[in-house]
């Protein structure tokens, strides 16, 4: 998830955060509707209905994301966005002084933001991150909802589908203004890395634990955020920076030891 939004940094350039956004859910919903063949005729309304609305969060995450990771590095747009899953931990699973840990996580987000010499922080970038925050909490527990209603990946093809409709009006127009052949076969392949191969373990995973369990589980994405940013872009870390994401990592790795023991 963390190296598909890096290597995304030159179609957005192209096509615009959203744009670029909007053609990966499309790739990704063409591709799953002719490998999985739904039957969208046999699906329920509650089923119809549970998969517009984790449509909806899906392009809500994602279109969030990478709006705040054109204007804010990418370690601390994962830790911000990484507080979403960690308070549905804490309301689903935490008791006594776990109900801290994001508040503790947002230290360290804090602490991510100051790289030394000034504030890295855009606040229409931190702005989208929380958004997309919003999002992912919501992700997790309608995809764990969904899992239990479809078979097989039917759930998350009809997801994806209902989020490239979403996603529609924001990026049609940014992505039509830079669009070309080459645009369109790597936004193709990024697809794959984003939003199609993570969704779908997520998918599986959700299906075999609860929604406490994987939200908290999720810890090192913070700090596989931090590296993909310094890896593929460039993006170094200040040792307050990098002691704010041993924080949030830390923060969610004892809530997990906490909520199964």
């Amino acid at each position: 998830m963390q190296f598909g939004a890096a290597f995304s940094r030159p179609a957005m350039q192209e096509l615009g955060p959203f744009g670029t956004t909007w053609l990966r859910l499309c790739w990704a919903a063409i591709v799953l509707m002719i490998v999985v063949r739904p039957p969208l005729l046999s699906f329920s309304r509650r089923q119809w209905a549970t998969a517009a609305a984790l449509g909806a969060v899906m392009a809500m995450m994602t279109l969030c994301f990478f709006a705040a990771i054109e204007r804010i590095p990418l370690g601390l747009a994962v830790a911000i966005e990484f507080l979403g899953p960690l308070t549905v931990a804490t309301i689903f699973g935490g008791r006594g002084w776990r109900l801290l840990c994001p508040v503790i996580a947002a230290l360290g987000v804090l602490c991510i933001s100051w790289d030394g010499s000034a504030w890295v922080a855009d606040t229409i970038g931190v702005l989208f991150a929380l958004g997309a925050a919003v999002g992912w909490g919501g992700y997790i527990v309608l995809t764990k909802y969904a899992g239990q209603q479809f078979e097989g990946l039917e759930g998350l093809c009809l997801s994806l589908l209902f989020a490239a409709l979403v996603a529609t009006p924001f990026g049609f127009h940014q992505a039509q203004l830079g669009l070309s052949p080459e645009a369109l076969v790597t936004t193709g392949l990024l697809a794959v890395l984003v939003p199609l191969f993570p969704y779908a373990l997520e998918l599986m995973a959700l299906r075999r634990m609860n929604a406490s369990a994987f939200g908290l589980l999720m810890s090192l994405e913070p700090a596989i955020g931090a590296s993909a940013g310094f890896i593929v872009l460039g993006q170094a870390m200040a040792a307050l920076q990098l002691i704010g994401v041993a924080l949030v990592v830390a923060t969610s790795a004892v809530g997990t030891a906490s909520s199964q023991s």
